[in-house]
């Protein structure tokens, strides 16, 4: 059988990775020439940085000035952590789950916190029925669902008059989609995602009643130092100024500060959105002209505009495992796209980010690989 031909047009960057992202198209590591390096983060230059990271934050993401941000350790993960230990057992929990990292929060809360909490699951390529959710009780969620691709379509569904908090880890939606501020109490995200930044440190933004909460509640299991949002039963504020808990690298700050600046150049909070949404219609537009491949999220207003996750529906295929597995093989071998696999926890597929420090031109330049990958493999 005659091999398909190769494409004539390469993807400038190959880094379709979905943690750690892409970094933007103008970086460079001279930009980060200027970090205060071998300095205490508690000098007047170190608390000047942190303290513009968080005002950035805060100007770019539209985030009401009376909700406070922080940065803290461990990346998205340590954010929601912090979160879970210092605010839950207050009231009943509802937990939702249609992917791995929030089956990941269930597991948390029932198995280590041990509250008692009510689980809304769905299936991979699935939403829950997110009407039945009970917004007096505490409800933590993903916005975005990194490892199969389905996002919650907007904030409607959460209740603007509720007696809970809402817990929202959005690390893949944050700097890509609309989020309703107003509907979230506690929202997560990390630098290595949407903004292609450097692991190890999360953002953790606060609204009034999350800060209500950490100062009336003391939950009923000792907490780590690293936890500590309070002291004599009032906010640390300062952590919420820059003064963070443990010792940030000044060097990922000065990434981050980089990244934000970009982030202005292209628009703002609206410029990124479009940017992920111009990413995501290239593969829409290849999906629907090829019969063999489809997205995993079932329902097109779920659809991520950041971990787009694909499946293989040729009925030729006999172990759709070993198939994805070498497609992706075949295209990282050609150097066009490294790290696109599916989540190890995910369905068989393909998971290629789009949010929008990927150039346009480089997802459309993949699709033609994707053909010759999937045409190589099946006619082998």
């Amino acid at each position: 059988m005659t091999e398909p031909a190769i494409p004539a047009t390469r993807p400038a960057n190959p880094r379709f990775s979905s943690g750690p992202c892409a970094k933007n198209p103008t970086w460079t590591l001279n930009a980060l020439s200027g970090a205060p390096l071998g300095r205490s983060h508690r000098a007047a230059v170190g608390k000047e940085r942190l303290k513009q990271a968080i005002d950035t934050t805060r100007e770019l993401l539209e985030i009401p000035a009376d909700y406070r941000i922080a940065i803290v350790p461990a990346s998205d993960t340590g954010a929601v952590e912090m979160a879970l230990w210092s605010m839950l057992g207050e009231r009943p929990v509802e937990m939702l789950a249609w992917e791995s990292f929030g089956k990941g929060w269930v597991t948390d809360v029932i198995k280590q916190l041990r509250l008692d909490a009510k689980v809304h699951e769905a299936d991979y390529g699935k939403l829950p029925d997110l009407s039945v959710v009970n917004f007096d009780h505490d409800v933590v969620f993903t916005w975005n669902g990194t490892t199969s691709g389905v996002r919650v379509p907007d904030g409607g569904w959460i209740a603007s008059d509720r007696k809970g908090l809402t817990l929202c880890d959005a690390t893949s939606a944050v700097f890509a989609q609309e989020l309703p501020w107003d509907k979230l109490d506690v929202t997560t995200y990390s630098w290595q995602k949407v903004l292609g930044g450097e692991a190890a440190h999360g953002m953790l933004i606060l609204s009034p009643r999350a800060v209500e909460r950490l100062e009336s509640y003391i939950p009923a299991w000792p907490l780590p130092k690293i936890f500590r949002l309070t002291k004599g039963g009032k906010l640390i504020e300062g952590i919420f100024s820059g003064a963070t808990i443990n010792t940030p690298s000044m060097l990922c700050v000065e990434d981050y500060l980089v990244a934000l600046d970009w982030v202005k150049s292209v628009g703002g909070l609206k410029g990124m959105i479009a940017r992920a949404d111009a990413n995501t219609a290239v593969i829409e537009t290849f999906v629907r002209d090829h019969d063999w491949i489809d997205f995993l999220a079932e329902a097109p207003e779920t659809r991520s505009n950041t971990s787009v996750c694909l499946k293989f529906s040729d009925t030729r295929i006999k172990d759709g495992a070993v198939f994805a597995k070498a497609v992706a093989k075949r295209l990282e071998n050609q150097g066009v796209a490294y790290d696109i696999g599916a989540y190890r926890d995910a369905p068989a597929g393909l998971r290629i980010w789009c949010g929008g420090t990927v150039e346009t031109s480089d997802v459309a330049a993949l699709m033609p690989w994707l053909d010759w990958a999937f045409n190589s493999e099946i006619n082998t």
